[in-house]
């Protein structure tokens, strides 16, 4: 097993001139920055039109994500399509990503093929980050909806709480993209509206958050992406 220092994170395989999504694509699939390409089937990278009004980044793939190697393509991905139009946002006008790119997994405990998604480290969500980062530059998004906490420490650092900042309206200026400016609605996972006991309540105001990204993009005065 290699030692953690082994691993150089992403921004060893981001391409420094990379002008696209495909571009960007085709260099994550031989990506090692961390060790969780080890038990992934895949890279997941993120999938949508180029540019994009609105980018939505989630956590990490999960089990049907990877095996297909698409964002939000399993129940989760559903519910969020389903959420989207509700609040008024076309689904296939945003671009959808994952602060980590490859899924990271345990065995089912009574055994079986079922795997079971496990919470990424912060070393993992560092390592990724440069990914992410050049994502942003491709999409250049004037909202971005960030689905729980992994992705809004990805991007607004490891004292973010989605639970306090949820529905709010951030001015997020990547410290990465000099002269970049958009406006970031922080929300919960959509698989957490899977999860709750009360998953009617959990999906309306999952659809209220939502609804001030709409509004943003509804209204003229809303951030335009940077040149």
């Amino acid at each position: 097993m290699p030692d953690r220092g082994d691993y150089p994170g992403a921004e060893a395989f981001v391409p420094p001139d990379a002008t696209s999504r495909e571009d960007l694509a085709e260099a994550a699939r031989g990506c090692h920055g961390c060790d969780l390409y080890e038990q992934a089937t895949q890279t997941v990278f993120g999938r949508g039109p180029t540019p994009a009004r609105i980018m939505l980044v989630g956590e990490q793939p999960g089990d049907v994500e990877d095996k297909r190697g698409e964002p939000f393509v399993g129940p989760a991905g559903r519910l969020l399509d389903r959420a989207l139009a509700e609040a008024g946002i076309d689904p296939a006008s945003a671009y959808r990503t994952n602060a980590v790119k490859h899924f990271r997994w345990k065995p089912a405990p009574r055994g079986g093929t079922r795997r079971i998604g496990v919470t990424p480290d912060v070393r993992h969500i560092n390592a990724c980050r440069p990914w992410l980062i050049a994502e942003l530059k491709v999409v250049k998004p004037d909202v971005i909806v960030t689905l729980g906490a992994i992705a809004g420490r990805s991007l607004l650092g490891p004292s973010f709480r989605a639970t306090k900042a949820r529905g709010t309206l951030i001015e997020y200026r990547p410290p990465d993209i000099p002269g970049m400016t958009a406006l970031l609605v922080p929300t919960i996972h959509p698989s957490a509206v899977l999860r709750s006991p009360d998953r009617d309540a959990a999906y309306a105001g999952f659809v209220d958050d939502l609804r001030v990204a709409a509004r943003v993009l509804a209204s003229p005065d809303a951030a335009k992406p940077s040149p």
